[in-house]
């Protein structure tokens, strides 16, 4: 049986899919780019663009009882993998070990503009809560 995991803390899904679904004790995030979820709009600068991705991986995960730490993979997808070291730097203050499987991706363009968008698996057992 899927649920549905949604968050106000998240920006709203910007077409037909979910912030995230829950199957059992495994929950699939959608790809989150740098979007603020108040305004809706990008964030400016790549720095920024990671750490507003990864601040809203973390409210999904939240919401679905879980934290960034319980994500076993995720999917990294870059316009410039020229950036990777820096995602890499930015991603451990975030990620305590052991971190979770990861693979980066070259891309040609990603949706709204935006340089960088994460995915991710997450492994949170269900307690009837989330």
């Amino acid at each position: 049986m899927k649920q549905i995991i949604s968050t106000p803390h998240a920006p709203a899904a910007i077409g037909p899919y979910s912030q995230a679904v829950r199957v059992g004790d495994m929950v699939y995030l959608s790809g989150q780019i740098p979007l603020d979820p108040a305004s809706m709009l990008l964030v400016e600068g790549f720095e920024n663009q990671v750490r507003r991705v990864l601040d809203n991986l973390k409210a999904v995960c939240e919401a679905a009882g879980g934290s960034l730490n319980d994500l076993v993979k995720i999917n990294v997808f870059l316009i410039d993998l020229g950036n990777f070291a820096k995602v890499n730097e930015i991603m451990a203050t975030y990620f305590v070990a052991p971190y979770p499987a990861r693979a980066a991706v070259g891309v040609s363009a990603l949706p709204r503009g935006a340089q960088v968008e994460i995915e991710g698996v997450m492994f949170a057992p269900a307690t009837g809560n989330a």
